[in-house]
């Protein structure tokens, strides 16, 4: 689906057929926040009432949005990539089949008939608000629902009724009165909506807008560890390489590593490695002064460098251009196919 028809699709919606949801995420039960397991939180959906105005609000703030969007010609949607240069790109996520915690949220909390929020502050104090969501009922068997990522400085609670919460904003809230001309406290929870939309959930994908928010939004990072880990069996299966317990340390503790093991696996060139193949890399680390550590023919790893080097090698990171015969340095790169 291009974007012109999720506009299209959204412009038939009555904008009186739009739910608010927030999206609160908490770890699970028995778990500290820096428990070093996989899948550890959980996400709740709640639904809040708003006004005329504010629904009113975010249906027009969608439409201009994804206005905006579908005037740049120059956009289009691509599958989805962990290293990409999403300059000129939208990228479409798949859920079907996902078992990550989010997949709850989109599948069935959002189905079902979610809570409805009559006491935010209270909910606040043992959960984090994660993102806020806006659903646009087509019909009894069709939604659309976008997603935009809240920042633990867009919520404010009553401090004198909330002693408890520590994501509270370190100032006083103030709102300018027009009728009296005066500053006055406001008082209560507030929730600030921004003008965004990280991205879009429909017919069982995800339509994303901003990627960096998406991940967080998703919890995309504990995918990413799930499917790195599991690599590292493959290369320590892999009758190339000596020991690869430092790389195993490396990839357990150091979360930009697991972008770029995902990286290694999609592209496939460890299926490619052989004798002549590690020779091959030696030549061109030692032309890129990213060599690579050899011994009795097995590639080792004795320091981070050489971890960092063969992943760099093994990634394609070098690319040099066609007529420029510059040489660059980046993860991302799609295979061209003529």
């Amino acid at each position: 689906m291009d974007i012109q028809r999720l506009l299209t699709k959204i412009e038939e919606i009555d904008s009186k057929n739009l739910n608010l949801y927030f999206v609160t995420r908490l770890l699970k039960d028995g778990l500290k926040s820096n428990a070093k397991v996989l899948d550890k939180f959980v996400f709740k959906v709640y639904q809040i009432e708003v006004t005329d105005e504010v629904r009113t609000y975010l249906y027009e703030l969608s439409v201009k949005q994804f206005k905006k969007i579908s005037e740049n010609k120059d956009l289009e949607f691509h599958d989805y990539d962990v290293f990409s240069d999403d300059s000129e790109h939208l990228f479409t996520y798949p859920m079907k089949n996902k078992v990550m915690s989010f997949s709850d949220v989109v599948y069935n909390q959002l189905k079902g008939t979610p809570q409805k929020i009559t006491d935010l502050n209270e909910i606040l104090i043992s959960e984090q608000l994660w993102a806020y969501c806006v659903g646009f009922q087509a019909d009894s068997s069709e939604t659309l629902y976008t997603f935009r990522k809240i920042s633990p400085g867009k919520v404010g609670v009553d401090e004198k009724e909330d002693h408890k919460k520590k994501n509270i904003i370190n100032s006083i809230r103030t709102i300018f009165d027009t009728t009296a001309n005066k500053l006055s406290l406001l008082r209560g929870e507030t929730i600030y909506l921004d003008k965004q939309v990280d991205c879009i959930f429909h017919d069982e994908t995800f339509y994303v807008l901003k990627k960096g928010f998406f991940e967080q939004i998703v919890g995309l990072q504990e995918e990413y560890k799930e499917q790195a880990l599991k690599y590292i069996s493959v290369i320590e299966g892999n009758s190339n390489f000596g020991d690869i317990k430092l790389l195993s340390e490396k990839v357990g503790n150091t979360p930009s590593m697991h972008k770029k093991i995902v990286r290694l696996q999609k592209i496939g060139n460890l299926d490619k490695l052989n004798s002549t193949g590690i020779k091959k890399l030696q030549t061109l680390g030692r032309s890129r002064k990213t060599e690579i550590n050899v011994k009795d023919g097995k590639i080792v790893f004795e320091t981070e460098k050489d971890i960092d080097n063969l992943i760099k090698l093994l990634c394609d990171y070098y690319k040099k251009g066609e007529f420029s015969d510059k040489v660059y340095g980046t993860f991302a790169g799609k295979e061209y196919l003529q």
